[in-house]
């Protein structure tokens, strides 16, 4: 007799789940678009959202996602895209959310490496919250600093802060069509890092939606929310709807360069010996390195490079520093800093800066990533073993960025990114493809096993990772209540040490624990008594 009741039990089960899963699903189709059209304060209108009937969704979904991974037919779409109008409209869309247990998905530029923002690898129905409309960059008129809402891309900050001066600039990403708000959540570093730091180390301010509907800025939220949001990553602790950012100063002229050499022009040897002054070379000068398959059965790498000077300057700290890349004045071109975003930003020469304010990135792909920080260079022979594995993937990429300078002078825990003093350089490991499904498992496999090759190479206590470069190879979670120490497996390469005051933050801001993703940051189990009594002395 006990056996049919345990089948029955387990059916009974298995029909509320599905029950459950139902009414979620008829919670989102139904009773959460009338909650948010129909609200008093800030009501949506009918366009801006779009539900899977509305003819305008695909292309919605599609118009910013960056990793065509997560745009095939297998992946679970979202119930509905939001395009909220104002702050008010992103206060609306968390307190529905909330009241119908919905889980949002908040996407600024849509190049979250594993699609957090615009997809999901969980069973609850999901609603994407696009920042897109809200995009105002305002410099404040001292020059010194800006407002930038989280819907705009860097390379809309980047343009607006030309149009006021010629001689300020902010220190972020490479690639113009990242969003901001995504961008600063994670850390953010770019060709100033060395001279300034990431694009978290420079920030003043914030405007923030949390877990209750309520908007915060720096002094509401006080200051260990505003660290944790500062570099902690995004999809943990609220929506940021805007940045101020302190702007930095850069010369009138700078200098860029590209040099490229092949494996027959002694790359392996170059690279070598940039590992080595890469991250002690003058500040000014930020040296990266991409190294990818071209024609006739070689690699190229490719030197591209932004100076914080003349010409002449450059020249002589290139001889002196880094005498083996060879470099001449022909392969230099001065121009203003505006240009240089143009430039290593991978536009054709001669490209009106005003290309930036369009948001589009040059290419989408399908593609997956992993990345290591190194503390001392390799031997030339692991060099030579990532090149001959990357030989045998047409689509591989590595992507060579150097720290030091500004980046090894601010403490480890003074934003939640780490990865400061004693990092020589990072190395990002890209699979690209172009044929869906059919390439994906044999790119997978590869990138994989470069990442496990170079398992000896580098720190592994923890092995670091940057969440801006999001892997889910690491770990994440499916069922919305990852422990503290399951969620270990990537908060500690993520934060290290910093993971730990993060998840005490999560605790006290979002103790329901509203806003999560596969890998966002975890809850500790304390009772509701401790949580409110660290709220009375901690945050609002």
């Amino acid at each position: 007799m006990l056996r049919p009741l345990g089948t029955s039990i387990l059916s009974c089960l298995l029909l509320l789940s599905l029950f459950a899963a139902c009414a979620s699903s008829d919670s989102t189709q139904k009773k959460f678009p009338e909650c948010i059209s129909h609200n008093k304060k800030s009501p949506f209108p009918s366009t801006s959202y779009f539900t899977p009937t509305n003819p305008s969704f695909t292309s919605v979904l599609s118009s910013t996602a960056q990793n065509l991974r997560y745009l095939m037919p297998s992946v679970r779409k979202p119930e509905l895209i939001l395009m909220p109008p104002s702050e008010s409209h992103v206060q609306t869309a968390v307190k529905c959310a909330k009241r119908f247990g919905i889980q949002l998905r908040v996407r600024s530029g849509g190049h979250d490496y594993e699609g957090v923002s615009y997809a999901s690898e969980m069973e609850e129905p999901f609603v994407i919250v696009d920042m897109a409309k809200l995009r105002t960059v305002t410099i404040d008129e001292d020059g010194e600093t800006a407002w930038v809402e989280a819907g705009a891309t860097l390379g809309e900050l980047y343009y607006r802060i030309s149009e006021k001066s010629n001689v300020h600039g902010f220190p972020a990403g490479l690639c113009p069509s990242v969003g901001v708000g995504g961008h600063i959540t994670g850390g953010g570093y770019g060709s100033l890092m060395r001279k300034y730091g990431l694009a978290a180390d420079n920030v003043v301010d914030a405007r923030v939606v949390d877990a209750r509907g309520k908007i915060l800025n720096r002094e509401s939220m006080r200051e260990e929310l505003f660290w944790a949001i500062s570099g902690g990553g995004g999809g943990s602790f609220g929506i940021s709807l805007a940045w101020k950012v302190r702007l930095v100063p850069v010369p009138a002229t700078v200098t860029v360069f590209t040099v490229g050499k092949t494996l027959e022009q002694g790359l392996t040897k170059i690279l070598y010996e940039w590992q080595k002054v890469a991250a002690k070379i003058d500040e000014n000068l930020f040296i990266r390195v991409t190294v990818q398959p071209t024609g006739n059965k070689t690699l190229t790498g490719s030197f591209n490079a932004l100076f914080l000077g003349r010409v002449d300057d450059l020249l002589q700290i290139m001889n002196q520093g880094f005498p083996e890349l060879g470099l001449e004045r022909k392969d230099c071109s001065e121009m203003s800093w505006i240009k240089s975003v143009i430039y290593l930003g991978g536009y054709p020469t001669g490209t009106d800066p005003q290309v930036l304010l369009q948001g589009k990135p040059l290419f989408k792909n399908y593609f997956k990533d992993k990345t290591d920080f190194l503390w001392n260079p390799v031997p030339e022979a692991t060099i030579k073993g990532i090149f001959s594995r990357m030989m045998e993937d047409d689509g591989s990429i590595t992507y060579w960025t150097p720290y030091g300078g500004r980046m090894s002078q601010i403490p480890k825990s003074q934003t939640p990114f780490p990865h400061r003093k004693g990092t020589l350089y990072n190395i990002l490991y890209v699979a690209t493809w172009e044929d869906g499904n059919v390439s994906e498992a044999k790119s997978m496999d590869w990138v994989r096993k470069l990442y496990s090759y170079m398992t000896p190479y580098v720190p592994n206590f923890p092995r670091g990772a940057y969440v801006n470069f999001r892997d889910f190879d690491l770990g994440m979670n499916k069922d919305g209540n990852t422990s503290f120490v399951r969620a270990s497996a990537w908060g500690i390469k993520y934060f290290n040490n910093n993971f730990k005051r993060l998840a005490h933050i999560k605790t006290i801001v979002d103790p329901d624990n509203f806003f999560l993703h596969e890998q966002s940051i975890p809850r500790f189990p304390v009772s509701h008594k401790e949580i409110k009594s660290r709220k009375r002395s901690a945050i609002p």
